[in-house]
């Protein structure tokens, strides 16, 4: 990730449609137009894994269907732990086949609809329930030298629980960090960059307006003063955090695609 801080390539979040898609053919063509302007930007695309629960189809089953290309540094897929093991181990071969680096490793929101993986699946036998940590345990032995791993990072959370779970995700691979959204200056992000400098940070922008569904994401109340502007916090999280780089989550590709340029400073 260090690659695109240097060259100032912005991760760009592409949400594969729903699997329940009412107008699935056209979701496909606006999901592979995206992806497309993503890589010829020379930003790195970001494929979603389920997101908060909603089956959807996989990225890399997109990829291969609708042969999109896939260049170094430029693609990177979420990757739950609500899979079946199956399931798991083929979207990790095909990450691997198709030279897909970047796997941001997350424990994910779970619905009835989605299986989880059990500690078996992935040869634990003393817990509970699999998270991010096992998950990342499990790529790095079974796929090694494969991926780059990357994990989330919460500010949201209480934070010496959340900072403990971090210390857990680098301790098991963690090679990057992308965080939840934040708000101009976050002090517990700033201890998370002072704890881990040799670590690449990647600063989650919320790019939508609507904040209520922001709450939602993060699962806490996030209340502003003034309305939300995403383009003038985008530019303020480049002066408060130039040595990160920069997530797009929820980006109006028609109204804001075209004002990036002019965002990096």
């Amino acid at each position: 990730m260090i690659h695109h801080i240097l060259n100032k390539n912005y991760l760009v979040e592409v949400l594969p449609p729903k699997q329940d898609s009412e107008n699935l053919e056209a979701d496909l063509k606006k999901f592979c137009t995206r992806y497309r302007k993503v890589i010829d930007s020379g930003y790195c695309v970001c494929i979603t894994d389920n997101t908060m629960g909603n089956l959807s189809f996989q990225g890399t089953e997109i990829i291969e269907e609708f042969q999109l290309s896939v260049l170094p540094k430029q693609v990177m897929i979420h990757l739950n732990t609500f899979h079946r093991k199956d399931d798991l181990d083929n979207i990790l071969t095909t990450c691997h086949q198709k030279e897909i680096e970047y796997i941001l490793v997350i424990t994910g929101d779970g619905s009835p609809r989605l299986p989880k993986l059990r500690p078996e699946d992935v040869n634990f036998t003393n817990i509970d329930s699999i998270t991010s940590v096992e998950l990342l345990s499990y790529i790095h032995r079974e796929y090694p030298g494969s991926f780059c791993l990357g994990v989330a990072f919460n500010p949201y959370e209480p934070e010496e629980h959340e900072l403990e779970k971090m210390a857990r995700k680098i301790k098991a691979g963690a090679k990057f960090i992308i965080t939840q959204p934040i708000i101009g200056r976050n002090k517990v992000l700033d201890k998370l960059i002072n704890r881990y400098p040799q670590i690449p940070v990647i600063v989650e922008a919320w790019m939508s307006k609507n904040i209520n569904l922001l709450s939602q994401a993060v699962g806490y109340e996030i209340g502003l003063k003034e309305e939300y502007d995403p383009i003038a916090n985008l530019k303020l999280l480049h002066k408060l955090y130039p040595g990160c780089g920069f997530y797009l989550s929820l980006l109006g590709f028609k109204t804001q695609y075209d004002l990036l340029k002019d965002t990096w400073i």
